[in-house]
């Protein structure tokens, strides 16, 4: 499927800046589909027509400090703040009971904000993901670089020099990329490899937000691990969908996560990290199952 689907845009307003929104037209319960903090939501390009071909109503927005959204100096980038990002686009577009869509580092955006409003929680989906520290998880390098404090002068001296910092961001896609079959190593190369390299090379850069939300990963993984009993108590269904190409966040930590669950269905797709990207079609075929 290659039709881009027709949306209207919105600038939502937070205490530190806007958020930039994109809203497609549908049936509720909406999807709200969230990016980690080396992207943006155009990691989702290829799967929202799915979607809205299935009548579904679909929004996809730029956290604050990514993509479209302003990157005000000054501005603090937290996990807390990214649950405020969410809470603010749900409460302006009026959404009432949606389904939270998690990758990558905004996995403890969804599982927290769930936890918080279960009532406006129709369905939670999970894509390959981080929220705590109780399962063993090999981080990838950039991660740790930026989130391990006795290695932040080494990190700032990195992200001060345009060629170095380069040279890590090309190494670490390489590294996510090297498990996948030709064909889709080829489209991430093009697809979501572009959008990473933009997010951080085009002024304003995600830099300052992506450095900041790292140094305070591991403090939030170990945060997220003590709230790890009480997703027991949710009751709406929770969709496990993982790509097994992933070299950092494995399949074992796809089935880990659903285990938590009272309610939880787990699928393994031959895909690797953004999955959405990879098998767009059969991402959505799991959403909407």
């Amino acid at each position: 499927m290659t039709a881009r689907a027709a949306y209207s845009e919105h600038l939502v307003s937070r205490d530190q800046g806007k958020l930039y929104v994109r809203d497609y037209a549908g049936a509720a319960p909406t999807f709200v589909l969230m990016h980690g903090f080396p992207d943006n939501l155009h990691i989702y390009d290829a799967l929202v027509p799915f979607l809205t071909a299935a009548g579904r109503r679909v929004v996809t927005f730029d956290f604050l400090g990514f993509g479209q959204s302003e990157k005000p100096l000054g501005a603090t980038y937290t996990f807390q703040d990214q649950l405020r990002d969410l809470a603010a686009v749900v409460d302006e577009l009026g959404l009432g009971k949606f389904v939270p869509v998690a990758h990558d580092s905004s996995g403890p955006t969804a599982i927290n904000y769930t936890l918080a409003h279960p009532d406006h929680v129709a369905e939670l989906v999970i894509l390959n993901s981080g929220y705590d520290d109780a399962f063993p998880v090999t981080w990838p390098e950039m991660v740790s670089l930026f989130a391990n404090q006795s290695m932040a002068p080494l990190a700032r001296a990195i992200a001060q020099s345009p060629a170095q910092f380069g040279w890590l961001l090309a190494w670490q896609k390489n590294r996510f990329s090297s498990a996948q079959p030709t064909d889709q190593r080829d489209r991430f190369n093009v697809g979501v490899g572009r959008v990473i390299a933009d997010n951080f090379i085009e002024e304003p850069s995600s830099g300052p937000a992506f450095i900041s939300l790292a140094s305070e990963f591991y403090a939030e993984l170990a945060r997220n691990s003590k709230h790890l009993p009480e997703l027991k108590t949710l009751e709406m269904p929770v969709k496990v969908i993982w790509g097994e190409y992933d070299p950092y966040v494995t399949t074992d930590v796809g089935r880990d996560r659903a285990s938590h669950f009272r309610n939880a269905s787990f699928s393994l797709l031959r895909a690797g990290h953004w999955l959405q990207a990879d098998l767009p079609g059969l991402v959505a075929r799991e959403m909407l199952a």
